[in-house]
């Protein structure tokens, strides 16, 4: 039965760069991005479930945490079944400031898989060059930018 997935991501910018996953879609044969989050655990807040998720994913604290907004994502996922995500995008910084000059990192999942986290350059998304997840996202960071 598939239900609809409600989840956390948190953008981290530098400059001109966002700090985001790397993954590979085996049905799509693509490699995708998508800023650190994840699934929003019952009676837990979004905004706690973004700062738990980047915790345990790659062990930092965030901070200057606010909202950007929300997204709704229908989709084909890594495993060929149909998806439903509703996403919660915040935008925050992270405590150590050292992660600003980190290249990229491991980061590893609730079940034990690995992933790579990286600074990609946001024109390369806008180029599409690569797709960056959820759908409607650069557009959401676009409008948060301002004129």
């Amino acid at each position: 039965m598939n239900a609809i997935r409600p989840i956390a991501i948190c953008v981290f910018r530098q400059d001109d760069h966002i700090f985001v996953f790397e993954g590979y879609d085996p049905f799509g044969d693509e490699t995708f991005y998508r800023p650190l989050g994840g699934g929003i655990e019952f009676g837990e807040y979004s905004r706690d479930a973004v700062i738990r998720e980047v915790r345990e994913e790659i062990g930092c604290e965030i901070i200057n945490l606010h909202y950007l907004g929300v997204l709704e994502n229908v989709f084909t996922g890594c495993d060929g079944e149909p998806a439903h995500e509703i996403v919660m995008v915040y935008e925050g910084d992270f405590a150590d400031a050292a992660m600003y000059a980190t290249e990229a990192v491991e980061a590893i999942e609730d079940t034990g898989a690995r992933f790579k986290a990286l600074w990609m350059l946001l024109q390369h998304f806008r180029d599409g060059l690569s797709p960056l997840y959820p759908f409607g996202l650069l557009e959401l960071l676009t409008e948060a930018e301002g004129p």
